[in-house]
């Protein structure tokens, strides 16, 4: 059975019309961090039944209930979710994860090593230098696993929350 994981990250309190559209059709989503609102993942569950960890600037009330990292099954998949990959403190591949994702960043990035997909999808919130505005779209088959990042055309500003 074929799934699609939608991945956001550093929305910093911006929820763009953009990253609804492209997380649309997703059968679960993941953000990884640096949520800014609450109401965030609230839009988000609209979608797709969401997993989210706390980023270095998810620091209010709201978040605290939020954990750090995550662990989640998507078919036959396991994949962990921290928010800044430096603080990685387990061996993905010796504890079976297949995909790990990150945010913090806000670099795009899809890179394999050991076996272990590590996919950060970059900001899908305002923008930062000349970064793009993305997500990302791991798609799981059984085993297979592929993951792309998305560029959002970002011609509104958004909804900042």
């Amino acid at each position: 059975m074929k799934l699609r994981v939608g991945i956001i990250s550093d929305t910093h309190g911006l929820l763009r019309p953009e990253a609804l559209r492209a997380l649309a059709g997703s059968d679960h989503i993941v953000h990884a961090g640096d949520i800014g609102a609450g109401e965030i993942l609230d839009q988000l569950r609209d979608f797709a039944p969401v997993t989210a960890v706390r980023g270095n600037n998810d620091t209010a009330a709201w978040a605290r209930a939020i954990p750090d990292s995550a662990v989640l099954r998507v078919g036959e998949i396991s994949i962990y979710v921290l928010h800044a990959l430096k603080a990685l403190s387990v061996d993905s591949a010796r504890a079976g994860h297949r995909v790990v994702v990150s945010g913090h960043s806000h670099r795009p990035l899809v890179i394999e090593r050991e076996g272990v997909l590590y996919v950060n999808p970059g900001s899908a919130g305002p923008r930062r230098f000349s970064l793009p505005i993305a997500i990302a779209h791991l798609d799981i088959d059984g085993m297979r696993v592929h993951a792309r990042i998305v560029q959002l055309e970002t011609a509104s500003k958004g909804t900042r929350l």
